[in-house]
């Protein structure tokens, strides 16, 4: 059995929905369950459905409605046909009705938030939470219509969450519980199960999300949850590369990955695979391989528990831009111990996560990918020492196995940027990647000499 994830512009129109439901024609044979993102750019629309109506612009944010119920409607037009699906509860008339129906419930929803002046967390999660679900019931309509034998079912009841709405954590106990009744029987029976990405709910069937992004986490989740043998990302592109194809054009495809150095990847600024999304296919072991819909002859990339030796040191370069440097001195961390538990705290408390730490006898210097909250973050902080904030950063990060402990790795890199001020050198408690921070202006020369430098020749059975 397999679980296939499909990204929002795997699914964007009735085009991108033909070549899905192709794909999943060719893997019937694997028992596949499918999770579907919203369309491409719908959960911005919906977000931005949720803002107007929290300004009391009723009136507007239902003109934005009616625009998205004719995109939906209009993508179903055209998969479903008259002379397709025109029985049962896949019928061009059924379809138009349910959707109306979810149309319906959103502008409700809309109504009682400009109503009230007040978007709340648990409200927001609601309204975004339509996305996955019209896209979900457009797929396995299209899929009925073409003779596969999907069944629509709904992610909520079984993806269970805590109550931090806009970001909820999976409860894996309670979901690979009800996963395994809601979803394996169909799967034994020879259906294709057709379920949401990015949506839960709690134990109290209120409606979650699991982040922007989430999509991928939540197929991992459910693949990890129902003992999947393989979890299948199809994305937009043919997979991991060497660095950026948009920065360095003649990037190279990685071939196989392992997880570790693929979550470092995303985590620091590859954009095709959610920072998440490993981590429960870690715990079961399960591969998980990214693939192309725009490509689906392409063999992607594969990530594998344990990495694969290759003759180049390095398997990729991520950066990620808009960061900003916080840095603490004082005297009295010299000899002080809690004193960087103290510090933390405070991220803590305002719930901002921090990416790159290097410390002294007298000083700490944090890296934030958010600015959201810097200013009560610096107050708070004032209290320790002098603050001082570095704006217009960025964060490149080369990842590949084993590097801590191969001699000349940090000698070769920054011998290739040696005209580049570097703000900030990390190589800590993690074996496969080297991160330092550099100002923002900066990025794009750095990469493309790192690139220049480490894959100037490839090993070909790691890199395509």
């Amino acid at each position: 059995m397999i679980v296939m994830k499909f990204g929002g512009t795997s699914v964007q129109d009735a085009a991108a929905i033909e070549n899905v439901i192709e794909i999943v024609r060719g893997r019937l044979d694997r028992k596949p369950v499918v999770i579907v993102s919203a369309m491409a750019r719908v959960t911005d629309t919906l977000l931005r459905i949720a803002r107007t109506a929290n300004d009391r612009r009723f009136d507007e944010a239902a003109g934005i409605i009616r625009e998205l119920q004719e995109r939906h409607l209009s993508c179903t037009k055209e998969l479903l046909s008259p002379s397709r699906g025109d029985s049962d509860d896949c019928s061009l008339t059924a379809m138009e009705q349910k959707i109306g129906d979810k149309f319906a419930a959103l502008e409700g929803l809309a109504r009682s938030i400009a109503t009230l002046g007040e978007l709340t967390p648990r409200s927001q999660d609601a309204i975004v939470s339509f996305g996955e679900r019209l896209s979900s019931l457009i797929v396995a309509a299209a899929l009925r219509a073409h003779g596969v034998g999907a069944d629509l079912v709904d992610s909520r009841r079984f993806v269970i969450t805590d109550d931090h709405f806009t970001r909820a954590a999976p409860d894996m106990d309670e979901t690979e519980k009800r996963a395994r009744k809601e979803l394996s029987p169909l799967v034994e029976a020879g259906r294709v199960p057709v379920a949401q990405g990015f949506i839960g709910s709690t134990v109290d069937s209120v409606t979650t999300t699991i982040g922007r992004g989430g999509g991928d986490y939540s197929a991992a989740v459910i693949g990890a949850a129902l003992g999947a043998d393989f979890i299948e990302i199809w994305t937009d592109v043919d997979g991991l590369m060497t660095a950026d194809p948009r920065l360095i054009p003649d990037a190279r495809r990685i071939r196989v990955i392992s997880f570790g150095e693929a979550a470092e990847l995303s985590y620091f600024g590859a954009k095709v695979l959610h920072p998440s999304t490993v981590l429960p296919a870690v715990e079961k072991d399960i591969p998980v391989h990214i693939y192309n819909t725009r490509n689906p002859s392409c063999e992607g990339t594969r990530i594998v528990a344990r990495p694969q030796p290759s003759r180049n040191l390095i398997k990729s370069i991520a950066f990620k831009r808009g960061v900003t440097i916080i840095n603490v001195a004082s005297t009295r961390m010299l000899l002080a111990y809690g004193f960087l538990r103290a510090i933390f705290e405070v991220f803590d408390r305002h719930h901002t996560s921090v990416d790159v730490v290097t410390t002294s006898e007298v000083s700490v210097s944090m890296t934030l990918d958010t600015s959201d909250r810097i200013e009560s973050i610096e107050r708070d902080l004032a209290s320790f020492g002098e603050v001082s904030v570095e704006r217009g950063k960025a964060i490149v990060c080369v990842v590949g196995d084993n590097l801590k402990f191969t001699p000349g790795v940090a000698a070769r890199l920054f011998g290739a940027i040696s005209k580049t001020n570097v703000n900030m050198i990390s190589q800590g408690a993690s074996e496969i990647n080297l991160t330092f921070v550099i100002d923002e202006s900066d990025t794009d020369e750095v990469v493309r000499k790192l690139h220049k430098e480490f894959f100037a020749e490839v090993d070909e059975s790691v890199f395509a």
